[in-house]
């Protein structure tokens, strides 16, 4: 088997697993072991909490729906099924920034809803 030198692409791999584990405290940002396994689990969270971050964002629009419909005498299930049957198609992001910076906005939203829901 022939003798591999593998010099430039290991120092290169080193290089950027240190350079990634700067801001680590002591031996985490100074030793190579420590450091391969502190930058490595980093990478871990951050592609499931890429995963979670929308999760999580989801949950707050929803939230802040729930309160503005409150706000109208309204469930969030009931506004949310209202505007479907009103055939007002806004996403979630959208209808939660409405309800923190457009409140005569939302509650034409949530009147178009109540309407839409005595009809069916």
């Amino acid at each position: 088997m022939p003798r591999v030198k593998s010099n430039v692409v290991r120092h290169k791999r080193k290089k950027q697993i240190m350079k990634a584990a700067r801001g680590a405290f002591g031996g985490r940002s100074k030793l190579w072991g420590p450091a391969k396994e502190t930058v490595e689990r980093g990478w871990v969270y951050a592609y499931r909490d890429r995963k979670n971050k929308k999760r999580e964002f989801r949950r707050l629009w929803i939230v802040r729906i729930n309160a503005a419909a409150h706000l109208h005498e309204m469930t969030y299930n009931a506004f949310m099924n209202g505007l479907k049957k009103a055939g007002i198609e806004v996403d979630r992001k959208i209808l939660s920034d409405i309800a923190i910076k457009d409140p005569s906005g939302f509650a034409a939203l949530a009147d178009k809803a109540k309407k839409a829901l005595a009809a069916a």
